[in-house]
């Protein structure tokens, strides 16, 4: 047998087997090379130069973590919403990119003194002293992972950024030909005739039949079926569970107060005037015109007649001053005076103190508590990661999640649920989970297919996995069942019909020539008069639902409206509109408000501008993949 084999060996049929089976070992060892051969592996390219994978997916990160702790319990981690994080995350990318090639086009260089003092500048940086400290930097840069150079590149181009931003925003100014019917259009009131007819004061429908109830029943399954349950096992890993065996010492509550001391303290801020002028005489001018008693209302308008403008900053910090200088003159002027004019790239600046609110540091002994928590959530955190791999392979190895979770401490229940968590009693399942994690678990049960091997995957809830056993559709419940929800139901609709039948025909009462208080006379309503009503009115005497009709009306025409319980018929008696002219406050507050938005208008329009003439490519591959669990 052995020499037949070697026989075999030495023919050409055995060594083109051999030249075969060493090729497929090949395509199988670099599969991944072959198929990726001539696909481009940068997620994005703006001009050419490409953002990897890697900074999209610190990007996601950030912006998923971001969303996790402003949203808590109400965030959504579903691939729709993945997927639109994944995007938005790639477009500011995309739009840095522009940015930057803008402001390199333009020869916009900042220099290392202006870094240099921006940095310095930020709170999160000092110490004790008051003064930059390098250890609190550093632990900055590791935390957030981050290289010196990494940093200070970042600044570097955040403040070339700014520059480029701000003399755009620079462009608005609100004239008064327009901040006048602006001030007009909010202050405008009205007054008009109002009936209210709630629901309660409709009268009882004729006791209706068994045929009409099963054929109400019949047209509106929705309401009367059965919900879909599901049977499944559920196994959760947290990091609130895993906390309970974690144990943080005084030492590490030292270190880690002195690593994180910029947190615990509150930065001093001081509530900002400011006039922006082009020319130093003008500034100068206007200057000892404030420092000697001049109201913002008339520096405002000396700033406007010199081509400038006047802002409230309102209360800011060192690092909300876009320049040194700025925050320099700002935070040395004394509370009520009048800086000297500072010029800067975009002109000269006369800044008013109006008030400061002094700045604080928390001791360890006050925050020791809140910093035992931090710390222990943070190691229960990078526990709960390591264990949710061990986790995985004992999955993956046969085990049962039930066997899984008595293993490694998992949080585990076996049950029968619908979507709001109810069991077909209509009780309240209890779930291995806090209260405000119960839906983001009941959304995983009920996104999972049945049959499927479980996973642990990463939720707002958790690690959680799950094991559908049972799925039970929703079902139209027997007639006989539900006879009384039906009935009710069915006489509820007939007095909301009748209720708007009755708005209905005072609507067209009105429209026919009568007033809405004849007819409401005639109809047997009760009718009120109602004044002073404005655009922004808040929990008044006019329904929320007919409020924006009623300020699109002319005097006379009615309007009506379904309200939360039941509805609404308005006529219009009278517009009052005011004179801008007897309120220079509101005609400033408008046009510093309007400034703002028209700025942010401004940038927005700029960027995109840019954005457009640029040559961006997405790799829509690549974000699909990114935009995955």
């Amino acid at each position: 047998m052995l020499t037949a084999f070697r026989r075999l060996a030495s023919t050409w049929v055995a060594k083109l087997l051999f030249v075969l089976l060493i090729a497929s070992f090949a395509v199988w060892g670099i599969g991944d090379t072959i198929r990726d051969f001539g696909r481009d592996n940068a997620v994005a390219r703006v001009n050419g130069a490409p953002i990897e994978i890697e900074e999209a997916q610190a990007a996601i990160r950030r912006e998923m973590q971001r969303l996790s702790r402003q949203l808590g319990g109400q965030f959504d981690n579903d691939p729709r919403i993945r997927r639109a994080v994944a995007q938005q995350a790639i477009e500011q990318l995309v739009l840095d990119r522009v940015l930057r090639a803008e402001a390199a086009s333009l020869g916009i260089a900042v220099p290392d003194s202006a870094v240099r003092d921006f940095i310095f500048s930020i709170q999160g940086f000092r110490g004790l002293s008051g003064q930059f400290e390098r250890p609190v930097f550093e632990n900055f840069l590791r935390s957030n992972d981050l290289t010196e150079a990494a940093f200070l590149a970042l600044v570097r181009a955040d403040l070339a950024r700014q520059q480029l931003v701000l003399a755009v925003r620079a462009g608005a100014a609100v004239p008064d030909t327009l901040a006048g019917p602006l001030v007009q259009w909010q202050q405008e009131q009205r007054s008009a005739s109002l009936v209210i007819l709630p629901l309660t004061a409709a009268p009882e429908p004729p006791p209706p039949e068994e045929a009409q109830l099963r054929r109400y029943h019949e047209n509106n399954p929705d309401r009367f079926s059965s919900p879909e349950y599901r049977e499944a096992g559920v196994a959760v890993l947290t990091a609130e569970r895993i906390s309970r065996e974690v144990e943080i010492s005084d030492a590490d509550l030292a270190a880690a107060y002195d690593s994180r001391r910029g947190q615990y303290e509150t930065p001093e801020r001081r509530r900002l005037e400011q006039v922006l002028v082009q020319d130093e005489e003008k500034a100068k001018a206007i200057a000892a015109a404030w420092s000697g008693g001049a109201d913002f209302a008339t520096v405002t308008r000396e700033a406007e007649a010199a081509g400038g403008q006047a802002v409230e900053l309102g209360a800011i910090d060192r690092a909300g001053l876009p320049f040194p200088q700025l925050a320099e003159a700002a935070f040395t002027a004394a509370p009520g005076t009048v800086t000297a004019p500072v010029k800067t790239d975009f002109g000269w600046h006369v800044l008013k103190v109006e008030g400061v609110e002094p700045g604080a540091t928390r001791s360890l002994a006050e925050v020791r508590d809140q910093l035992r928590q931090e710390l222990t959530a943070e190691k229960a955190a990078d526990l709960a990661f390591e264990r949710a791999n061990q986790v995985e392979d004992a999955l993956a190895g046969g085990a049962t999640l039930a066997e899984a979770a008595q293993r490694f401490n998992l949080g585990f229940a076996t049950l029968r649920t619908d979507g709001n968590g109810l069991d077909p009693e209509g009780k309240a399942v209890e779930l291995p989970v806090i209260e405000a994690a119960r839906a983001p678990l009941l959304r995983a049960i009920f996104s999972t297919e049945k049959g499927a091997a479980p996973r642990l995957a990463e939720t707002e809830a958790g690690f959680v996995a799950v094991d559908v056993k049972e799925v039970t559709p929703p079902a139209l419940r027997p007639f006989e069942q539900v006879e009384p929800q039906v009935r009710e139901a069915f006489i509820a609709d007939a007095k909301r019909r009748e209720m708007e039948e009755r708005a209905a025909a005072l609507l067209a009462a009105v429209r026919g020539g009568k007033t809405l208080a004849d007819a409401a006379r005639e109809a047997g309503f009760g009718v009120r008069e109602v004044g002073a009503i404005t655009r922004d009115q808040r929990d008044g005497p006019v329904p929320a639902e007919i409020l924006a009709p009623l300020f699109e009306l002319k005097a006379n025409e009615p309007t009506m409206a379904r309200t939360r319980d039941g509805f609404a018929v308005a006529q219009l008696l009278e517009v009052t509109r005011p004179d801008p002219a007897t309120d220079p406050a509101a005609i400033i507050r408008v046009k510093t408000e309007t400034s703002q938005a028209m700025a942010g208008d401004f940038e927005t329009e700029y960027v995109a501008a840019l954005r457009n003439r640029s040559d961006v490519r997405i790799n829509p591959r690549l974000l699909d993949t990114l935009a995955q669990p």
